[in-house]
């Protein structure tokens, strides 16, 4: 029998010899491809990444930075990451946990005792845990117009006003995607480091990630220099739009990155919170519970172009989505804000990580490039996933397009408005927003939210005692229903507010607004 130190060194000697694994390839029609889907989706640039194995394979830039404009987008080139930030949230939160400061069970009324949800019972079982997980009851972006549009709110006033929003399902028994407990979870963050989230976030998890071109705040993006201008289809039309540049919900969404960036940090997270040579960004205990579900989610079936992407199982963990592809868990999220959409995606058991960055609203355009990427470097078929994003991207325009015409054509064009037009003017309240007016001006009705300076705009008749408001910003395309309800006298009881089209983003929740006249409180 050999002496098992034998054998450890005749092991470590065969090792010393294997030459290197080959350097991971990328698909030889990558740059052609991109452009195909940049064109095809209108996407006027790009920052693209893909590390493997703790190695950067790509971080390149695409296309311009503003259409019109020759200034190319680099590897370096900032895009708001949106969503994505919510995987430093929870991993900032994981470092306090470490440290002793937090723990991920324990009541979040431990850390901020003046924090209260509707239900008195939530509110003494709501945990750190909770606030990253959408299962809190409330419904889907519930709260979103405390914060979008931009509004002068800030972030304690936003998290004091969430004990006036009513939930829509029990605790802890249905998912419902949330940002505004989030910026609940930056309020922990200052209460128990004395920093603020955007201090503690730079310095605590970007510094030492060595992501030093990225900054922590919404406003970063309209700050000039080397970052992406957003882009919107604004009435037919891509152009550039105003990036959102609120800084009071940055824990849900203010990181804007570059794709080298963005490289370095999917390598820490693929490789459970090493930095390198050096000490540890996070422990492995933190990494399972950040990739671990915590709220189970039911696939659904994908229309019959995304066959490929049925999954068995998917949840939401601590900052992430989690599902299979391909026999592999998958690591994931997504990001939107105004003109930026993203998606990062990694496959741990692979050190697989991917992220694209762009600057236009084009969801279809993230998905195809990264379901090419993730089948290359699995050895899957390849599936022409550009055509098929496209193919459904105008099957949905077509279904929107005939809801809206739908809705048109069962106006009833004879009906008058139940009152003379100055009996609807006056001061609205709703118990977690706040005060909405409207005022008879130049013979037109006028709706504005005290708070959010860009939801202001007339009210066209519709039919009945609806009408629409139209905002006089174009850009926000959420133009909403206002529905006024009578009392038997003949005075306003309440007023109700949905969004017109079915297109209309989430965080414009008209829906859980309930206008009262102030007067009658």
């Amino acid at each position: 029998m050999r002496p098992l130190c034998l054998l450890l060194l005749t092991a470590s000697s065969l090792a010393a010899q294997r030459p290197p694994a080959p350097a991971p390839t990328l698909p030889r029609d990558l740059d052609a491809y991109v452009a195909r889907v940049m064109r095809d989706f209108e996407v006027p640039g790009i920052g693209l990444a893909v590390v493997k194995d703790g190695r950067v394979v790509l971080a390149r830039g695409y296309g311009v930075r503003t259409s019109g404009d020759p200034a190319p987008v680099d590897e370096r080139t900032l895009f708001g990451i949106a969503s994505n930030t919510k995987a430093f949230t929870a991993t900032a939160l994981g470092l306090l946990v470490e440290e002793g400061k937090l723990q991920w069970d324990a009541p979040v009324i431990n850390y901020l005792p003046w924090f209260a949800m509707y239900d008195p019972f939530v509110t003494r079982e709501l945990t750190i845990r909770d606030l990253l997980v959408h299962r809190s009851g409330l419904g889907l972006g519930a709260g979103d117009l405390l914060w979008w549009p931009t509004s002068t709110y800030d972030r304690k006033e936003i998290a004091r006003r969430l004990r006036y929003l009513k939930p829509t399902t029990s605790f802890r028994t249905a998912y419902a995607y949330d940002n505004v407990l989030y910026s609940v979870a930056g309020e922990v963050i200052e209460a128990v480091s004395g920093q603020t989230w955007e201090d503690f976030v730079g310095t605590r998890i970007l510094a030492r990630v060595g992501m030093t071109g990225s900054s922590v705040r919404h406003s970063g993006a309209a700050a000039g220099g080397n970052v992406a201008t957003p882009h919107a289809p604004i009435e037919g039309r891509v152009k550039p739009v105003q990036p959102f540049a609120s800084d009071n919900t940055n824990p849900a969404g203010g990181i804007n990155a570059g794709a080298s960036d963005i490289a370095k940090w999917m390598i820490v997270q693929l490789d459970s919170g090493r930095l390198g040579e050096g000490p540890r960004l996070f422990s492995q205990r933190t990494a399972r519970e950040l990739w671990s579900i915590v709220t189970p989610l039911r696939p659904g079936t994908p229309p019959p172009e995304l066959a490929a992407l049925r999954a068995n199982f998917a949840g939401y963990a601590l900052g992430f989505f989690i599902r299979d592809y391909r026999g592999q868990k998958m690591v994931w999220h997504t990001g939107g804000l105004p003109g930026y959409v993203s998606r990062i995606s990694l496959i741990p058991d692979q050190k697989l990580g991917i992220a694209v960055l762009t600057n236009q609203e084009s969801g279809e355009a993230f998905e195809a490039i990264s379901w090419r990427l993730l089948d290359h470097f699995l050895g899957a078929t390849p599936i022409d996933w550009a055509t098929a994003y496209r193919t459904l991207k105008q099957r949905g325009d077509s279904a929107v397009a005939a809801q809206e015409r739908t809705a048109a054509a069962g106006r009833d064009t004879s009906s008058r408005p139940s009152l003379p037009l100055a009996r609807y003017a006056g001061t609205y309240r709703d118990a977690w927003y706040g005060d909405v007016s409207i005022a008879l001006e130049n013979g037109k009705l006028v709706m504005r939210f005290s708070q959010t300076p860009s939801l202001t705009g007339e009210l066209e008749h519709f039919q009945y005692d609806t009408f629409i408001a139209r905002w006089r910003d174009r850009e926000l395309r959420a133009d909403a229903y206002v529905t006024f309800a009578l009392k038997p006298d003949g005075s306003i009881d309440q007023v109700k507010l949905a969004a017109v089209s079915p297109a209309t983003d989430f965080s414009f929740d008209f829906q859980d607004l309930l206008l009262l006249p102030a007067s009658a409180r």
